[in-house]
Formats: structure tokens, sequence, C-alpha cells
């Protein structure tokens, strides 16, 4: 990528995941230069090939480090022009029922979602401000309306979500405009990726405990494997809208499930409660009664 490019220029971190790949492919075909951020040396392979404009640099938003050396090694690219979008798009999703969910899972939910995007955000708005960009955060709908068993990942998009509105007003004075996109499901890997992090890590609790989410689970899946996903290519349309719109909107949500979860919010709780509990397939039947005993398989 040269430095002296007139082309704006985006980084994009989780660039190696369905929707960050996808993006940084409608970026560099509409004549974006992109800084294309992975966690590890590995993930490089795992990135698009034959892109123009496109530089790939290892960025661990968890280590204060890897930040450090990726602003770095980029800041040549940044000079002179500045950097016209932040993307932050790694994430991970922790899953689970509440009382199952390992404390350091938990943990590692929010210091990637959370903890990771402000430290990527504060490394990266001087180069904003000298551009006039901006800040495009990947959130969660169920920020808004959560969902049983996806807390933490809800939690974590609730806690970003809150920071983006304060940025957003902190920087709009500084000609930084700071942007929330909020997908519903997607048809990606990540949620594969949860699954298999929850085996491996295992749940909290003792076996009675576990037992006792064994049907309700089971029962949300079936549910959830009825709904339609988004497709990766059109969630990154939104997204690549929302990074290069001349003048974005505040939100932009992805998906008619993340509209119709939008819409909950306004209803009453107990309502609420209702409406999501039958659309996800749970009843009193999904859980073992208070005075039934749990039997381990």
């Amino acid at each position: 990528m040269s430095p002296t490019s007139s082309a704006p220029v985006a980084l994009v971190t989780g660039a190696a995941g369905g929707l960050g790949s996808a993006t940084i492919k409608k970026l560099s075909d509409a004549g974006w230069q992109v800084i294309a951020a992975v966690r590890t040396p590995e993930a490089l392979s795992q990135l698009p090939l034959g892109l123009a404009a496109v530089t790939p640099v290892v960025l661990d938003v968890t280590d204060p480090d890897s930040i450090h050396a990726a602003a770095t090694a980029v800041a040549p690219v940044l000079a002179d022009h500045g950097l016209d979008a932040l993307v932050n798009n790694a994430g991970v999703v922790v899953q689970g029922p509440v009382e199952l969910v390992p404390p350091h899972a938990l943990r590692r939910q929010f210091e990637i979602n959370v903890l990771g995007q402000i430290a990527v955000t504060q490394a990266f708005l001087p180069a904003l401000r000298r551009a006039g960009g901006r800040v495009v955060n990947v959130g969660a709908v169920t920020a808004r309306t959560a969902v049983p068993f996806f807390g933490p990942v809800a939690a974590s998009k609730a806690a970003l979500a809150s920071l983006n509105d304060t940025l957003r007003l902190e920087l709009k004075f500084l000609g930084v405009d700071v942007v929330l996109v909020e997908p519903g499901a997607l048809e990606t890997e990540i949620f594969h990726k949860a699954d298999k992090a929850a085996a491996d890590d295992g749940w909290a609790g003792d076996t009675e405990a576990r037992q006792r989410y064994v049907k309700a689970l089971g029962d949300a899946q079936a549910a959830a494997a009825k709904q339609k996903a988004t497709p990766v290519e059109k969630a990154a349309g939104t997204l690549t809208k929302a990074i290069t719109a001349r003048r974005p909107a505040t939100r932009y949500l992805i998906g008619q499930d993340a509209r119709a979860l939008s819409f909950l919010r306004i209803l009453p709780d107990r309502f609420r409660d209702g409406l999501l509990l039958r659309t996800l397939g749970l009843s009193r039947a999904s859980y073992p009664s208070p005075a039934e005993p749990v039997h381990p398989r």
C-alpha cells in the first residue's frame, strides 16, 4: 500500500472472519485502501487473496503491545492523510445459560468485545481526527433485546453500544463520526466457534446443574435452526455502507430478525418475554419442575 495514495483508508479488525473478509473485499472493489487486521500470524493465511491495496497486519485487540506494534507498522500509510475508517469488527461469542458460564469465559467475552474495541479506538483516534474519519463498531441486536442463552455476548455488546453512544457525542465536534452496526444472526462460523469454545471450556456447576438446561438448550437450538440467518455478503454490504456513506446513519440493523428484536424492546417486559420464549420453543416443559430430581445421563 502506498502512503501517498489518495484513496481513502480503512482499518478492519477481525478481517479473517466471514463478515470481515467479505467487507474488505467490498472495500477493495470500491477503491479503498484496506488495512486488514488479524489476531495471529497464522490467521494471515485466511485473508482473501488477489485484492488490490490490502495490507495485512497482526493486531490482537486484547494485547496492548500488539496494538502498539500494529499502529507503528501502519503509521507510514497514515502519516499524511490519516485514517478514514476504523472498523471494530473483531469479536467472539460466549453463549450458554448464565448460571453455567465459567467466569473466565465471561471475562474473555468482555476483554475482546468491549475493552479491546476501546483500546484499538484510542490508539487510532489521532489518525481518525486528521482525516475527519469515522469509527464503525460492530455490535449485536441482542444488546437491545437479550435472548436466553446469549446473555454473555448480549451484555458485552450492550456495554459496547453504551460506549459507542458516548463516543459519538464526545467526538461530534472533533470531526469524527461514530456508527453502530447491529446484526442479527449471520451465516458465519462465529456461532460454530462459540459451540466449540463452550465444549472446550466446559460449563460451570455440578452435573445436576448442567442437566437442568439440557432439554431447554435442545429446544432453543431446534427453534433457532428454523430461523433464516442473513447471508454474510448481504451483511457486508450494509457494513460497507456504514463505512463509505457520506452522511452515515448513527445505527444500522442487519437482518429481519434484528429488526424484529429491535421492535420487541418497546413492548412491556412480560409480553416481550412471552413472545421470545415461544419463538425459541421454550416452555415449562423445557425444564424439570422444581420438585423433580435431575438425573445425569
